[in-house]
């Protein structure tokens, strides 16, 4: 028995993975958001020391990090099937802003990572 694949079939194979790439993406944006608020209030009602919110910042920015690839995934994915001229500006427009900010973001994080880090060594005697 042989499986052919027409347009039509793989296209909506494809419009599958699509939906499951793309609610991974939620899913790790939605827990890394639900992680830091918990760690937030932690720091918030047992600190209150501006080192413990860096890391909050920092470990949520790690999860929309990866949560904005699972998302530009699921549009590089959109595109693979016969993609119009349209689609693919949408697609360089989305993958541009994406990679913008996950950039930023990544910057940012380092940036605290090196805060952090100088701190502690000025703390340590």
């Amino acid at each position: 028995m042989e499986l052919e694949f027409g347009e039509a079939g793989l296209s909506g194979v494809v419009d599958l993975m699509v939906r499951v790439v793309e609610a991974a993406g939620a899913v790790v944006i939605f827990v890394g958001a639900v992680v830091a608020f918990a760690r937030f209030v932690v720091v918030a009602v047992r600190t209150r020391r501006v080192e413990g919110f860096t890391q909050v910042r920092l470990g949520l920015g790690r999860f929309l990090a990866l949560g904005l690839e699972f998302q530009l995934a699921g549009d590089i994915l959109r595109t693979a099937i016969a993609p119009t001229l349209r689609e693919i500006g949408e697609l360089a427009a989305v993958a541009a802003i994406r990679t913008g900010l996950n950039y930023f973001l990544g910057r940012e994080i380092k940036e605290e990572r090196e805060e952090l880090a100088r701190g502690k060594d000025a703390a340590t005697p």
